[in-house]
């Protein structure tokens, strides 16, 4: 009895050769979708977020080295790197750093100037 209604019937020839005709077509369609999802996916990871991620990354490690360097409290522990670095920066810039010390010193001599004006005004308009 089981016989007579097979589960998987044999095809004819005909038959066999339209099923594998349509399994080609969905493979080659699924190729090509699969394809396309995977250029798209690739594309936007390469073009939108990588960039972003190195960017990041170098920005925090930029930015965590400056403040290091920036903090004098730190050349206790490191003395003789602040001591190599500064002393290297001093000899290879020292006329471009006297420069800006000095123009540093003039804007914020200028900066006081304008606080004291308003601070003159605020006082004396009344």
């Amino acid at each position: 009895m089981l016989d007579e209604y097979p589960f998987y019937p044999e095809l004819t020839e005909a038959g066999k050769k339209q099923a594998q005709d349509l399994m080609d077509k969905f493979e080659k369609s699924l190729k090509e979708q699969a394809l396309k999802i995977m250029s798209e996916i690739t594309t936007d990871f390469y073009c939108n977020v990588l960039n972003e991620i190195e960017s990041d990354h170098w920005v925090n490690y930029r930015s965590k080295i400056v403040n290091t360097l920036c903090d004098y409290k730190n050349k206790n522990n490191n003395s003789r790197d602040f001591d190599k670095i500064r002393m290297a920066i001093y000899r290879k810039h020292k006329p471009e750093i006297v420069k800006d010390l000095n123009q540093d010193l003039l804007d914020r001599i200028t900066e006081l100037e304008g606080e004291l004006k308003e601070a003159y005004i605020a006082v004396y308009s009344r």
